[in-house]
């Protein structure tokens, strides 16, 4: 009786461990993330993980209490088969599905705004095999996609600027980090013609991301406008300048 009610107490602290695990990401294996789009791609995945973990408890001991009642109860051994299956549960259903990176060929599917999202997974992925400055970069680049994607929202997939987004960020930026790990990695640090794969790598990859931030700035000229042209009125009807309160000049 010690020994089933030790091997139950470690059972279930290996499930409570397997779940602590999951939650925080497989011990951080996970790279954070680098932009909001990504994470909630992750935070709906774990969400689908819990609610498939939270039914398949539910079932088993809904199924047990029945079992229970029809045979007069379970007794020890039912108790026990419930809590191994509890955990085993817990355990296969907290680690699969694998949330799977988007593969190359799937980043530019979908609407312009969806895109996005997935580049910011892919990005993640591919991080590690980057020199460090250029690692720099993608993970300042997760803010300003998490920004063009903003101003991406409701916008016609055939619009110029939506063709110009999925040109730069769906093909140019994929193909150009694709490029670079298909070189052996002792070549490249190596110079040629007075610069590296790194530092080239580097050196375009800031000149997408100022190309992301002026396509951003471009699609927001709009909204800016209307909110200074919002300012102004205001200014004028209510600031140092505006006409005085009929209510004020009543009580003058």
């Amino acid at each position: 009786m010690n020994d089933l009610t030790r091997d139950s107490e470690r059972i279930l602290s290996e499930g409570k461990a397997l779940v602590r695990d999951n939650r925080e990401g497989g011990r951080h294996r996970r790279a954070p993330s680098i932009g909001q789009a990504s994470a909630k791609v992750k935070r709906d995945h774990l969400l689908k993980k819990v609610r498939n973990i939270a039914i398949a408890l539910f079932a088993l001991w809904v199924g047990m209490g029945v079992l229970g009642v029809i045979v007069d109860g379970i007794g020890f051994i039912g108790v026990m088969a419930l809590v191994i299956a509890s955990v085993v549960a817990v355990g296969v259903l907290g680690n699969y599905p694998k949330m799977k990176t988007p593969k190359r060929a799937d980043i530019n599917k979908g609407n312009v705004q969806q895109m996005v999202g997935r580049t910011e997974l892919w990005l993640e992925a591919q991080r590690p095999a980057l020199p460090p400055p250029a690692a720099r970069i993608i993970g300042d680049m997760g803010v300003q996609l998490d920004a063009l994607g903003l101003q991406l929202e409701g916008l016609d997939q055939n619009h110029p600027k939506a063709r110009e987004v999925r040109s730069l960020v769906g093909e140019q930026l994929p193909e150009m980090i694709d490029s670079y790990r298909r070189i052996p990695a002792h070549l490249r640090t190596e110079e040629r013609a007075g610069s590296s794969p790194d530092q080239q790598l580097t050196d375009s990859l800031g000149k997408i991301s100022g190309e992301i931030d002026s396509i951003t700035r471009q699609l927001a000229e709009g909204s800016l406008d209307d909110l200074a042209i919002k300012h102004r009125y205001l200014d004028y009807k209510f600031g140092e300048g505006g006409q005085t309160s009929p209510l004020l000049e009543d009580k003058s």
